[in-house]
């Protein structure tokens, strides 16, 4: 009669994988922390960076989301083979990119004793006729496959929350004093994961705040001085961007949304 019960240290593994795995799902530092063995080696091979039990304290506390929203996307069920379990995964960028992920995780006397993680980056579609730019030493940013996933939502919701945008003259150096990040980590997010520069990040925004004053402003609609107010400081930038964004001119949309009312 065939067994298919798994052999035991492959069920051992399991059980210590999956409570490493619900822990880090419920933001638990402190337990996650009580599954690493004392001589524990965390190898993050996006930053290339490799940390012993007394750094990870503080790197779980820059890489684990605050809040209980789960960014991460399982790609497949955790398979375990022995004393090493192999967990595969998505991390979806706001705006766009996203990078897909794999731990190798080693168990060793009941304990996590090796953790190497990968991540790729799957690049967003090049914009015509520009070419690919180079992207920094990953150890260079100092920042996780994770972190930079966390570092999309921050600046998304930061934009959503306080309007910066709406100043004619915000600039990365403001973003980046407001949000804690440097200027090269957001401009490694917005180029190389989303596909634009800070400035068309920027005027994106602008525009998604002018559409929705267009949904309510009384006729005669002023477009320009809606343009002003939204924190345009150019009018040929302002129409440069409403064009890519509805592929009308300002004119021929308003005379589109008139006849739809």
């Amino acid at each position: 009669m065939h067994d298919d019960r798994p052999d035991p240290q492959t069920a051992a593994t399991r059980e210590v994988v999956m409570r490493y795995h619900f822990s880090w799902k419920a933001r638990d530092i402190e337990a996650v922390l009580a599954l690493y063995h004392p001589e524990v080696q965390y190898n993050d091979f996006f930053q290339n960076r490799s940390m012993g039990r007394d750094a990870l304290r503080e790197y779980l506390l820059a890489t684990m989301p605050s809040g209980p929203e789960d960014f991460l996307e399982h790609n497949d069920r955790i398979r375990v083979d022995g004393d090493t379990a192999f967990i595969q995964y998505a991390i979806s960028v706001a705006g766009g990119g996203t990078f897909r992920a794999s731990e190798a995780i080693t168990v060793r006397d009941g304990l996590i004793w090796r953790i190497n993680e990968y991540a790729l980056l799957v690049q967003p579609p090049a914009q015509p006729g520009k070419p690919a730019s180079q992207r920094p030493a990953a150890s260079r940013l100092g920042l996780s496959a994770r972190q930079l996933g966390m570092l999309a939502r921050d600046i998304e919701e930061y934009f959503q929350r306080s309007q910066p945008y709406l100043d004619p003259g915000l600039d990365l150096h403001q973003v980046a004093s407001a949000t804690g990040y440097t200027r090269n980590q957001i401009s490694y997010l917005l180029n190389q994961m989303l596909g634009q520069s800070f400035y068309q990040y920027v005027n994106q925004a602008r525009l998604q705040h002018l559409l929705g004053l267009l949904e309510t402003a009384p006729p005669p609609v002023r477009i320009d001085e809606l343009a002003f107010s939204a924190g345009f400081n150019s009018l040929s930038a302002f129409y440069r961007s409403f064009r890519q964004h509805t592929g009308l001119s300002p004119k021929a949309y308003l005379k589109q949304a008139t006849a739809d009312r």
